[in-house]
C-alpha cells in the first residue's frame, strides 16, 4: 500500500510541477524548511523507536510500556508512515518535473531542496515501519499456563 500511495503522490506532484512550468512559466518552489522539518521529524520518531524498544519487548531492567501506549505509538508510526509516503512521492515527482530547468537557479534550489525532502521522507517512513513492527503483539510472550485458543 505504501508503495502504490508513494506512486501515486509522484504522478500527482510530477503533474503539478509540469502544468506549472507549462502553463505559467513558473517553478513551484519547495523551501529548505520542509526538508529540515521532515527529517527533524524523523529523527526524534527514530529516537523514541531506540527509546521504547526495550520497553516494547520487555527486557530485563526496563518497565514494560503500559498497552494504551503502545497503542498510542503503533497508531503514530502507522501515520508516520502514511504521510511520509504521500510526501516523499510528491516531492520527488516535483522534482523530476523539475529537472529540466536545473539550469536556472530557482529550478536548481527546488530540485535539491525536493530530493532532500524525498529523502527525509524515506527516513520517516524507515523509522515508522520499524516502530510498527515493535509494537506488533507477539502471540510467543503470552501466559504459558493460559490455555491456548482452539
Amino acid at each position: 500500500m505504501l508503495v502504490a500511495v508513494f506512486v501515486l503522490a509522484g504522478a500527482i506532484g510530477w503533474a503539478v510541477g509540469t502544468l506549472l512550468i507549462g502553463q505559467f512559466g513558473r517553478i513551484l518552489p519547495v523551501p529548505w524548511l520542509a526538508a529540515m522539518t521532515v527529517w527533524l521529524v524523523a529523527i526524534a520518531l527514530a529516537i523514541w523507536t531506540l527509546i521504547s524498544r526495550p520497553r516494547l519487548l520487555k527486557r530485563d531492567g526496563h518497565q514494560p510500556m503500559p498497552p494504551l501506549v503502545a497503542a498510542r505509538s503503533a497508531a503514530l508510526a502507522l501515520a508516520a508512515s502514511r504521510a511520509g509516503a504521500v510526501v516523499a512521492g510528491f516531492y520527488l515527482g516535483l522534482s523530476i518535473a523539475t529537472a529540466p530547468q536545473m539550469g536556472t537557479p530557482s529550478g536548481f534550489v527546488t530540485f535539491w531542496a525536493g530530493v532532500a525532502t524525498s529523502a527525509g521522507s524515506l527516513a520517516l517512513i524507515a523509522a515508522a515501519l520499524w516502530l510498527e513492527r515493535l509494537c506488533r503483539v507477539r502471540h510467543q510472550d503470552d501466559d504459558p499456563s493460559a490455555p491456548s485458543p482452539a
